[in-house]
């Protein structure tokens, strides 16, 4: 298995045939590998530098001023999660790595954070304002192309354009800041176990250390070699329910750094409002083929894996 490169600039050009072209490309990933590296997507190399820095900067903090805003004690799952806070992979070790996380920015009285307190509210913020501008910057960018990629999806899947994009509005998409230390020990081989993630799409900014791995259909992992300035973008689980498993959710890990080297990247995690009901879409499904899975709401389906995968909130739950 390779991973194909995906042009955005075709997506979204002028000339219909180069632009349908470009879409079905897109549409044989998606169901031949979910996974594609996405080039000339608009965003600046320079803000892809300044979210590097930040994250360096960010990161090498004392602990007890990163702890400061513990996602433990977000209810709604911001800010940040210390080295062992996550388990992808339910069967093995605790993953080698910290994270920091950032949604929308809705306040307390909010009816949605209300209706939806584990879901919705307001972010956990680092001191830094610059650094909090960054992360507002990148934020905005990655998801000004993510609108695209979900638009081409739509039109790949004979859907209205707006058939995904529409069930943005409050949504709960997330920027994820994380910082892979070198293992301390040969039995944390996975700075993030083998997992597949919880949404829609993830579109992924990597640095160029490498160890991000995908599984293909032969059961072997295959390197996901970093490109510079592409992000890396995958289907996630919500999305192969929608398409009725025509788009697939691969598995995917990373491979911890080795000796004296770290690693960072950058997840954006691409989820529709809560109340969206996600339900078989009509091109994914026929007499031959029905819909395989009960309609659902994103904001429950999205819960329930967080859920299953952090410790304290399994613990609430």
């Amino acid at each position: 298995m390779s991973i194909p490169l995906i042009d955005l600039e075709k997506l979204t050009h002028t000339n219909d045939s180069t632009r349908l072209e470009e879409v079905r490309a897109l549409d044989k990933a998606c169901r031949e590998i979910g996974f594609f590296y996405l080039v000339n997507t608009g965003i600046s190399s320079d803000l892809f530098n300044k979210l590097m820095a930040t994250a360096k900067t960010y990161f090498a903090q004392p602990e007890d001023v990163k702890r400061a805003i513990d996602i433990k004690q977000s209810p709604n799952h911001r800010g940040y999660g210390c080295i062992g806070e996550e388990q992808l992979d339910e069967v093995s070790h605790a993953d080698w790595k910290e994270t920091f996380d950032m949604a929308l920015d809705l306040p307390i009285d909010h009816p949605l954070v209300a209706k939806y307190p584990k879901m919705y509210g307001p972010n956990q913020n680092p001191t830094d304002p610059a650094a909090v501008e960054v992360l507002q910057d990148y934020y905005v960018a990655a998801f000004d192309v993510a609108k695209v990629v979900l638009t081409s999806m739509a039109q790949a899947l004979s859907l209205e354009d707006d058939f995904f994009t529409r069930c943005f509005t409050d949504h709960v998409t997330v920027l994820r800041m994380i910082h892979y230390p070198p293992r301390p020990q040969n039995d944390h081989d996975n700075g993030a176990g083998a997992h597949t993630d919880y949404g829609c799409v993830t579109l992924l900014l990597q640095d160029q250390i490498g160890g991000l791995q995908v599984k293909n259909r032969q059961g072997e992992w295959v390197d996901a070699t970093p490109i510079e300035n592409a992000l890396v973008v995958n289907i996630g689980d919500l999305m192969q329910r929608w398409t009725n498993d025509e788009y697939v959710s691969t598995a995917h890990r990373v491979v911890s750094p080795v000796e004296g080297v770290h690693r960072y990247s950058f997840p954006f995690f691409v989820e529709p409002d809560y109340e969206t009901n996600v339900v078989c879409v009509e091109s994914c499904q026929s007499d031959n083929k029905p819909a395989k899975y009960e309609p659902i709401l994103s904001g429950d389906w999205i819960q329930s894996r967080f859920d299953a995968t952090y410790a304290y909130r399994e613990k609430e739950a």
